[in-house]
């Protein structure tokens, strides 16, 4: 079943940007900084509090999903799933590491969370948090790290999302887009409290990516989302 947070933003066109004319060099140089361990793991993006929605057209904004980071390599047929720390989790989400090992493409990079649903297409963190493997999980992507050998990092947002859409065509029930919207960042966040969801991520559109924290990505938080509950009690 897919999440109810795409009824926000599935009637919102998506972006497609150009390629730049050239990469900045001092750009290049941070995101070779960055290490890719030998398995293929990179630090993902972190995401900045914030009180509101950014707004203006430089910003587009998702849903915030209630579920696992995970950065997801594949490199000819092997799929690795790591944890938001590095920790290697596919075993325990069969279902993602076969929907990405039919993607049409050589090697990729993925960012996403991993969510289960309830019966009414809202996160249930509950179904998702416990021993075992998790088959029904799915893949929420938001970002393309690496395609086919080449380093996404330096393109900007709109660019590197654009990619992402094409690589996700048509991919089975593992692995989903997670849609955007440029629709006003507080009109987006207000549906996504009323449909009880944990909140939004704003983006900025022309950023590249940069692991670790980040003011190019805003979360904006539900406070009486299950997730926020579960904080003020001092549960994961």
């Amino acid at each position: 079943m897919r999440c109810c947070a795409a009824q926000i933003v599935a009637l919102a066109p998506r972006l497609f940007g150009d390629s730049p004319d050239g990469l900045r060099p001092a750009i290049c140089r941070r995101m070779a900084a960055v290490r890719v361990r030998a398995d293929g793991y990179v630090a993902p993006g972190i995401p900045t509090l914030a009180a509101k929605p950014p707004s203006g057209p430089d910003w587009v904004h998702e849903i915030k999903h209630d579920g696992y980071r995970l950065i997801v390599r594949r490199d000819g047929p092997v799929v690795r799933l790591f944890t938001r720390r590095g920790y290697d989790w596919t075993v325990r989400f069969p279902g993602v590491a076969r929907a990405a090992s039919k993607l049409y493409a050589r090697s990729f990079t993925l960012d996403g969370e991993a969510v289960v649903c309830g019966p009414d297409g809202v996160a249930n963190f509950d179904a998702l948090d416990r021993r075992g493997t998790v088959a029904e999980a799915v893949l929420h992507v938001f970002d393309l790290l690496e395609l086919n050998s080449k380093d996404q990092r330096p393109f900007p947002l709109s660019e590197r999302r654009a990619k992402l859409d094409r690589l996700l065509d048509g991919s089975n029930s593992g692995i989903a887009f997670n849609e955007h919207t440029e629709e006003d960042g507080a009109i987006v966040f207000g549906h996504a409290c009323r449909m009880g969801l944990e909140g939004i991520v704003s983006k900025r559109l022309t950023a590249p990516y940069r692991s670790g924290p980040s003011r190019d990505w805003l979360k904006i938080k539900n406070p009486d989302s299950p997730a926020m509950r579960r904080a003020r009690e001092g549960q994961f």
